[in-house]
Parts: structure tokens; C-alpha cells; sequence
């Protein structure tokens, strides 16, 4: 991976994570899709007979296909979260580490600064510290490589 590319990787951690707890949630959890809350029905129509209670197969088969998709979704996202989670463990300093972490909330070059009590520019410097430690021990081109050979 590039340079760009890593540190694109350590500022999306921040909605990544958030959209991996959205998934889950959809996935995993119990939450029903707007189209398929009831209505009460009064009247005839409360009297008239009802279909299966059950989904139709055309239905289900479109369910298997989006949950296929979300869940594909949901472990490309892990598995980046996973990498930039790792990648703070191979930062060296104490400043850098906060700053890579404060790069993981989303934190802009000002805020960072801002929080640390230093310029933007020394933030940016330290920034491609980091990130050259990062390079050159290979860290997230071993994570993801790996993950794609163990599927």
C-alpha cells in the first residue's frame, strides 16, 4: 500500500467502524425493515382471509441476496478496522501515538494540533512519521494480504 493509501485507511477508521455497528446490527440483531411493519386493518378487510404469514420465496431469495451483500460489506470494513487497530500497537512515541489515535476519531490537522498544543504543520510532520513507520514494517500490506489468502 502507498503512503495515501494508509493514511486514507486510518482516517476512514472512524465511519468504518461506526457502518460495522450499523451491519451488525441489521445483520445480526433484531431489526425489521420499514416495508414490512404492520398496519392494523379495520373493517372487511380485518375479516378477509390473509396470506401465508411467511415470506414468498421471491422474497426471501431477495433478502439472501442484499444480507450476501452486506455481510461481503461488513467483513471488508472488519477486516480494515482490524488493521488500523493493529497499526497502533507499531507506533513509536508517545506524540505519534496520540496523534494516530486522534487520526482514528477523525480529527482534523487544526484539532489535532489544537489538542496536543502544537502547530498543523509539526501534526502533518509527525503524521508522515507515522505513517513511514507503518511502511516500512509492512503492517498493513501483511494484515490484508493475509486475510485474502486465509478466505
Amino acid at each position: 500500500m502507498d503512503r495515501k493509501a494508509i493514511e486514507n485507511l486510518i482516517n476512514s477508521y472512524h465511519w468504518m467502524a461506526k457502518e460495522i455497528h450499523r451491519l451488525q446490527k441489521v445483520l445480526y440483531g433484531s431489526v425489521i425493515p420499514m416495508k414490512n411493519w404492520g398496519v392494523a386493518k379495520y373493517g372487511l378487510e380485518a375479516a378477509m382471509p390473509k396470506g401465508s404469514p411467511g415470506k414468498s420465496q421471491a422474497e426471501l431469495r431477495q433478502m439472501d441476496i442484499r444480507e450476501d451483500r452486506l455481510l461481503r460489506r461488513l467483513m471488508y470494513y472488519e477486516e480494515r478496522v482490524y488493521a488500523v487497530e493493529l497499526g497502533a500497537e507499531k507506533i513509536k512515541g508517545e506524540q505519534h501515538k496520540v496523534i494516530y489515535d486522534c487520526m482514528m476519531e477523525g480529527m482534523s490537522y487544526r484539532a489535532i494540533g489544537l489538542h496536543l498544543g502544537i502547530s498543523r504543520e509539526t501534526v502533518r510532520k509527525m503524521k508522515d512519521e507515522l505513517i513511514s513507520q507503518l511502511c516500512q514494517d509492512c503492517h498493513f500490506e501483511r494484515l490484508l494480504n493475509l486475510k485474502k489468502t486465509v478466505v
